[in-house]
């Protein structure tokens, strides 16, 4: 049994399938806790940072061509560093929101530790949020050259939901916990 009253599967041995610079994807034979056996696959995938850059009652976004569902959506500006090297997460934050928006945060508060898909991967993104923005160039990497950003009101941001245009799982968290970090949940 694990410490939290859970079920432990035990891993029995784990091999590599695929690898680029931003994801590794194994397969682990695994045990169950009754003594089946079955094969897990795993994404590795560095954490990242997620920054909510809010002023005048709504918020700075970003948008992108999404590869993988094959159309544009908009987000919080959010990622790691290249090669999944690890860093400090609050200058992760700072470098992100520098690089995707152009804007620095005079001021950024740590609202929370989530993880994303969680089923298939142990990745997880610390969520913080900017304030005091100040505006300067971004500095977009090569990927992000169809990097469009645009401020949004709260209620707009409700509207992109509802019309299918933010379908960014991690951007709707993080926005759940600021509304928890303002006191909007009990």
């Amino acid at each position: 049994m694990a410490r939290d009253g859970g079920q432990v599967i035990r891993r029995l041995d784990s091999r590599v399938v695929y690898r680029n610079p931003w994801m590794t994807v194994r397969e682990d034979r695994i045990e169950r806790p009754d003594g089946s056996s079955g094969i897990y696959g795993v994404v590795e995938k560095p954490d990242f940072a997620l920054v909510i850059p809010a002023e005048k009652g709504g918020f700075h976004m970003v948008e992108e061509y999404r590869y993988p569902i094959g159309r544009r959506t908009w987000n919080f500006p959010q990622g790691s560093l290249p090669g999944g090297v690890d860093c400090d997460p609050e200058l992760l934050a700072r470098t992100e929101l520098a690089e995707e928006t152009g804007l620095r945060a005079g001021r950024l508060e740590h609202l929370g530790f989530l993880h994303c898909s969680h089923g298939t991967s142990g990745q997880g993104f610390n969520v913080f949020l900017a304030t005091d923005l100040v505006p300067g160039p971004h500095a977009r990497e090569h990927e992000e050259q169809d990097m469009r950003q645009r401020w949004f009101s709260r209620e707009e941001f409700w509207e992109l939901v509802d019309a299918g245009r933010i379908t960014d799982d991690s951007t709707v968290a993080a926005y759940a916990l600021l509304l928890r970090h303002e006191g909007a949940f009990g």
